[in-house]
């Protein structure tokens, strides 16, 4: 199978990279590719940048590039509710735009889209540390609970708040690409009251840790 993942950010893409076998490096104007093998499969991982514009454009040029089988989207997130903690994996059943809205439309509907964009599940149990549920992406990084209990307002069974995943879900979509989506809980604005710090600290203390269950899920698809 031929995989595309897309992380957003630098420290990112530094925990996936070592995943691939026989890596190689192409770069397509602005963009870099590293291309390799996890297990029998045939990965290329780019990084696409913070926020929704990027991610789609991100998704686009990879789809576009490598014409992969199946797109995965990995990083971290905010915590939206009590039932996830900093460290916890939430992957993505259903995934939507927190922050749109237009009018004659239910809130997080694109016109021409599904309101919740579906998510591939990969072959892995939901356990105490592994959670699966919807995931929401917006243009905004979440820091307080005011934030998150307003886009609970809207999604009451909100797991998780990013800033890429919905966009690149809708190119999926549109594309007919299947889309894969986990994140790793590095902050609770939901209880912090200093969710900033915690999210530097995250990247300090925890990241192998955290994305070891990345591994284990990309080395299980077939």
């Amino acid at each position: 199978m031929k995989i595309g993942i897309i992380v957003a950010m630098q420290k990112e893409q530094a925990l996936i990279l070592p995943l691939l076998s026989d890596a190689t490096t192409v770069s397509s104007g602005s963009i870099t590719y590293h291309r390799g093998f996890i297990g029998e499969n045939e990965v290329a991982v780019m990084q696409c940048g913070i926020g929704k514009v990027n991610a789609a454009v991100g998704a686009v040029s990879l789809i576009d590039a490598f014409a992969p089988d199946l797109v995965i989207n990995t990083g971290v997130a905010a915590g939206a509710g009590d039932e996830v903690a900093v460290m916890d994996m939430v992957i993505a059943d259903r995934l939507v735009h927190h922050d749109f809205w237009c009018i004659g439309e239910e809130w997080g509907h694109v016109p021409g889209s599904p309101r919740f964009f579906p998510a591939k599940l990969p072959a892995i149990k939901e356990t105490d540390g592994v959670k699966v549920g919807l995931i929401a992406s917006g243009e905004l990084f979440i820091s307080s609970k005011n934030e998150v209990d307003t886009i609970r307002g809207h999604f009451p069974d909100v797991m998780a708040i990013d800033m890429e995943s919905a966009a690149i879900a809708q190119v999926c979509n549109l594309r007919g690409v299947p889309f894969m989506c986990m994140r790793v809980i590095s902050d609770s604005p939901w209880c912090s009251h200093d969710n900033s710090r915690q999210y530097e600290d995250f990247w300090q203390e925890a990241p192998q840790k955290s994305f070891a269950i990345v591994k284990e899920i990309l080395n299980s698809i077939n």
